[in-house]
Parts: C-alpha cells; sequence; structure tokens
C-alpha cells in the first residue's frame, strides 16, 4: 500500500475502486462467514455457494423466481467487488472453491460482532498491551543489529501492539454507536411516554456516564504508561540510528495519543448532552406531566381566526368591613429650633511653596550664583528639610525658564544638602543669560 495519501487516493481512483452491496448480498455473505466459523472451513465449493444463496433467498426474498441464476449472477459479482476470491486455480476447472476476502470478513463482522467497550475487556487489553510494550523494551535494550532490531521491535510493534491498539479503537467505535441508540431511546421515550419516561431517562444516563467516567479512568491512567514505555523505545532507537524503529514507534504514539483524546471528547460531549435533556426534563416534563397546558395552547393559538378564545377568571368580591374605620388625630410636626453647628469657613494662605522659588531663584542668581548647584545651595535653606526633594526639582525647573543652561556630556554630580545630590549645570554670566 502506497503511503502517500496522494497516491493512494490516485490508485483507488484509477483502478475502479467501489461496493454496491444489496440486503441480499450481505445476508449471503454472513451466512458463508457463521458457515465457514461453525464447520471451520477454510473455502467452499461452488455447489455449497449455490445452496447456501438459495436458502438465504428463501428468507430474504421468498418467492424469488430462478434462485440458481441469481445465484451465479450475486457470485460473479461479489468477486468483481473482492468479497469472494476463487482458491482453486481460476479457469482451470469449470467448478471450483471460494473463500471470504478479508474485506468480505471485516464487512461482515462489523455488523455481527458485538464489541462493546467495558471496563473489563479495556483493563484485559490495557494491561496487555502494557506487558508487550515492556517485552519490547526488553528487547530494545538488548538489540545490537539491524536485524534484531526488525525482528524483535519493529515486527511486534507493527502487529502485535497495532492489533491491540486497534482492538481498543474497534471498541470505542462500538460504544459510540451504543451511546447513538442510547440518545434514540431517549428521544422515542419522550415522545411515547411523557411522564413516566423519566425514570428510564434517568437511569439510560446515569448508566451511560458511569460507563464513560470508568472508561475515561482507565485511559488517562494507562495512556500515560504506554506514553512513557514507547517515548523510552524511540529514544534507544534513536540512539542506535534505527530510523524504522523511531518510525514504528511515532505510529503507535499518535494512536495512543488518539484513544486518550476520544476519551476526553466522549466525556465532554455526554455531559454537554447529560444536561441538555436534565434540563428540558426539569423545565419541561415535571411542570406540565400531562401536557394538558402545552396541548390545549397550542390547539388554540392554530385555531384562532375561526375559534377565538377568552380566558375566565373568577370575579373577587369587594372587601367587607366588619367595624367602623377610627378617625386618625392630626398631630402636629415635630419641630426643633435651628442651630449653625459648624461655622464659617476661615480664609488662610495656601500652602503652595513653589509660588516663591522662581523668585527665590532670581535672587540667588542676582547674588552670583554660576550652577545649578548654588542656586539649590542657596534656596533650600529656606524649606523645611522634608521639602528639599520637591524644591530641587522645582528650582531646576525655574531655572531652565528663567535663564540658558549649558552642561557637558558628563555632568558631574554635587552635594547640595545633607543626603541630596545633584547633576550640575552651568549658567551663563550676567550679560549672556537672554
Amino acid at each position: 500500500m502506497p503511503s502517500d495519501p496522494s497516491r493512494l487516493i490516485a490508485a483507488l481512483a484509477r483502478d475502479r475502486i467501489n461496493l454496491d452491496l444489496k440486503t441480499l448480498d450481505l445476508c449471503f455473505l454472513a451466512g458463508l462467514y457463521l458457515r465457514a466459523d461453525r464447520a471451520s472451513l477454510a473455502s467452499f465449493e461452488e455447489d455449497v455457494l449455490i445452496d447456501l444463496f438459495e436458502q438465504v433467498c428463501d428468507v430474504v426474498d421468498p418467492g424469488a423466481e430462478r434462485p440458481r441464476k441469481r445465484a451465479t449472477h450475486a457470485i460473479q459479482r461479489l468477486r468483481d467487488q473482492r468479497m469472494l476470491a476463487r482458491v482453486d486455480g481460476a479457469g482451470i476447472v469449470r467448478s471450483g472453491e471460494y473463500t471470504l476476502t478479508r474485506l468480505a470478513a471485516a464487512v461482515v463482522e462489523y455488523f455481527l460482532a458485538d464489541e462493546a467497550l467495558t471496563r473489563e475487556s479495556l483493563t484485559l487489553l490495557t494491561g496487555t498491551l502494557r506487558a508487550q510494550l515492556a517485552e519490547i523494551l526488553a528487547a530494545a535494550r538488548r538489540a545490537d543489529t539491524e536485524d534484531a532490531w526488525r525482528d524483535q521491535v519493529v515486527a511486534p510493534l507493527r502487529v502485535t501492539v497495532g492489533d491491540l491498539v486497534g482492538g481498543i479503537e474497534r471498541r470505542q467505535r462500538g460504544l459510540d454507536s451504543q451511546q447513538e441508540e442510547v440518545q434514540a431511546e431517549i428521544a422515542k421515550l419522550l415522545q411515547a411516554d411523557w411522564f413516566g419516561a423519566v425514570e428510564r431517562c434517568q437511569s439510560l444516563l446515569d448508566t451511560t456516564t458511569n460507563t464513560l467516567r470508568e472508561l475515561n479512568e482507565v485511559l488517562l491512567r494507562d495512556t500515560h504508561h504506554f506514553v512513557a514505555l514507547l517515548q523510552e523505545i524511540q529514544h534507544l532507537a534513536s540512539k542506535a540510528e534505527q530510523a524504522e524503529s523511531e518510525a514504528a514507534v511515532q505510529r503507535v504514539i499518535e494512536h495512543v495519543d488518539r484513544i486518550a483524546a476520544w476519551g476526553g471528547a466522549r466525556q465532554r460531549a455526554w455531559s454537554d448532552y447529560y444536561q441538555y435533556v436534565h434540563r428540558y426534563l426539569r423545565d419541561v416534563v415535571r411542570l406540565d406531566p400531562d401536557r394538558a397546558l402545552s396541548q390545549r395552547l397550542r390547539d388554540q393559538v392554530a385555531s384562532w381566526p375561526s375559534t377565538p378564545f377568552h380566558l375566565r377568571v373568577a370575579a373577587a368580591p369587594s372587601i367587607r368591613l366588619l367595624r367602623p374605620l377610627e378617625s386618625r388625630v392630626e398631630r402636629p410636626a415635630v419641630t426643633r429650633p435651628r442651630t449653625d453647628r459648624e461655622g464659617s469657613p476661615d480664609l488662610v494662605d495656601p500652602e503652595d511653596a513653589g509660588l516663591n522659588i522662581e523668585t527665590l531663584v532670581q535672587g540667588a542668581l542676582a547674588a552670583g550664583a554660576r550652577s545649578l548647584a548654588e542656586v539649590t545651595e542657596w534656596v533650600l535653606p529656606k524649606f523645611p528639610a522634608d521639602l528639599h526633594y520637591v524644591v530641587t526639582g522645582r528650582v531646576a525647573d525655574g531655572l531652565a525658564r528663567i535663564t540658558r543652561t549649558r552642561s557637558a556630556y558628563e555632568r558631574p554630580w554635587r552635594t547640595v544638602a545633607p543626603r541630596l545630590e545633584l547633576e550640575d549645570w552651568e549658567l551663563p554670566r550676567e550679560g549672556e543669560r537672554r
């Protein structure tokens, strides 16, 4: 089989592969499969095929004309679709022997085999798979030649491990079909038995939910072990430069990841369906168990133009007074003398020290200050120590607005107050400030 998907699709299109199986054909193949399994037969003579076809016709299509001629055509049609294969050297003898192909066996097994995924079957499969992977890991540690890797690692991974993983996937698909059947049964119950279906629906939902939860726990627990063993085998193959073994391990890892993803996806999907059914039962069924109100409203709305409806309401009698009403005495409102609890606010001078900083800076310049540090040293003593940091920034801002400043690429740091330093600026002389 080509590994490239494009080449595989092109080959199928070139060969005109198709399947056209009627109900009679499937029943005929199922009869052959069951007889071969019961009698341990590897092939069938042509007369046996014709006799079995006649028996199937009596069950599926009683009264059919010329069943033996139809059997000949059916055998040829199934051969063309690769469901039957001649195994006696076709063409040498007139009446030969036929056997079911792998395709026919797979089709029949799909309809006949009940491969439901249960906790017991999953536990058995996962345990067998874990043991097989442990044996392959031990063989990979001992392998020292390319033939040993091919026979003891690649072959078991492709055949044994592949069959076990495929068995888990087939049972997963079986469980998917079971979920669809449960959903269809719940829908039929809600349509047939409105209120009596509540308990049955609850039982079906709980059973399937518990099954999915158990299976998901097993898958989450075991898939981690599988991936750990496979990654160790892959590491050994990579170390031994066995590309074929690495590819085989990677395919199995992808299968295992797909199995784990299936468990999580089905758990989420069934949880959503569970909540949907419960909300439906709670909001619709239990509120109107007989569907009387909803059905009558639906009928009345549909026939409103011809038969309008009205709602009857009970006329409530007026309230009867059994004793006379007592007159209320009007009392004056309670008043208290109004007093001013708070006095008028006093006007005070604003506590903004920055209002006179510019004046102080101009005074420092007039006193002969030649740098930012000298101006700051001249201004800071006029303010408290807790305001020195703020005042320093405002001095620099005011000085930049009043005059032009110069500084080198690397400005020196000078101390202007205890625990306070700044990068110094040079100021122009008196005649150069503007």
